[in-house]
C-alpha cells in the first residue's frame, strides 16, 4: 500500500479498528459475541456522526479535508485482520496466563490512566515477544500478540470489551502506524 493514502491520524485510527475488529470477529473461541456486536455498532454509529454534515457543508467535528477510508481499504484491512487471526489462534496457548489476569487487573482499576494501561499493554508486548520463538518479522509479531491479549482479555471479563478495544487501537497506532500502513493482505 502506498503510505500517502494513510496520512491523517483520523484515517489511520479507523483501518486500525476495522484490522481489529476483523481479527476479534474472525479469532476463535471468543468468549464475547454480544459484547463484540455492541462495539460493531459503536463504530458504525461513530463513522455515522463523523460523516454528518454541518449547515455549512463540513463534515461536524471533522476538517473538511480529511479522508475517509474507502470500501477497498476497508475491505484489505478486513482481509488482512482475519489473516492474522488465524496467526493469533496459533500463538494464543504459547501467552502466559499470568500476564493475561495482571493486564485485566489494570483494566479493571479505577486509579489507572488509559495511558499507564497503554505503556503497561507495551510492555507486556515486548516480553511475550521476546519470550517467543517467533518466525515472523518483529513488528508483524507485536501486532499479533498485541490483539491476542486484547482477545484475551476480553475473553476473561467482556465486559471490557471496548476499554481493550480502545487501548490496543491506541498501542497500535503509536507503537506500529508505519507497519500497519504498509501492510499487505498475503497471498
Amino acid at each position: 500500500m502506498d503510505q500517502g493514502d494513510y496520512n491523517s491520524p483520523f484515517q489511520e485510527a479507523q483501518l486500525t479498528k476495522i484490522l481489529l475488529y476483523s481479527f476479534l470477529e474472525k479469532s476463535s473461541d471468543c468468549a464475547f459475541a454480544s459484547e463484540l456486536c455492541a462495539l460493531k455498532n459503536q463504530l458504525v454509529s461513530e463513522q455515522d456522526d463523523d460523516e454528518e454534515l454541518q449547515t455549512d457543508g463540513n463534515r461536524f467535528g471533522q476538517p473538511e479535508d480529511i479522508i475517509y477510508p474507502n470500501s477497498d481499504d476497508e475491505e484489505i484491512f478486513r482481509i488482512i485482520g482475519a489473516q492474522l487471526a488465524e496467526i493469533g489462534d496459533q500463538l494464543a496457548a504459547e501467552i502466559d496466563p499470568s500476564l493475561v489476569q495482571n493486564l485485566v487487573r489494570l483494566f479493571i482499576a479505577k486509579n489507572m490512566s488509559k495511558e499507564a494501561i497503554t505503556n503497561h499493554l507495551s510492555q507486556v508486548v515486548k516480553e511475550v515477544v521476546r519470550r517467543m520463538p517467533l518466525e515472523m518479522e518483529q513488528e508483524r509479531a507485536m501486532l499479533v500478540v498485541a490483539m491476542v491479549l486484547a482477545k484475551k482479555v476480553a475473553n476473561t471479563v467482556p465486559s471490557l470489551l471496548q476499554q481493550v478495544f480502545s487501548t490496543t487501537v491506541n498501542y497500535i497506532n503509536q507503537n506500529l502506524r508505519d507497519y500497519v500502513n504498509n501492510l499487505e493482505p498475503e497471498r
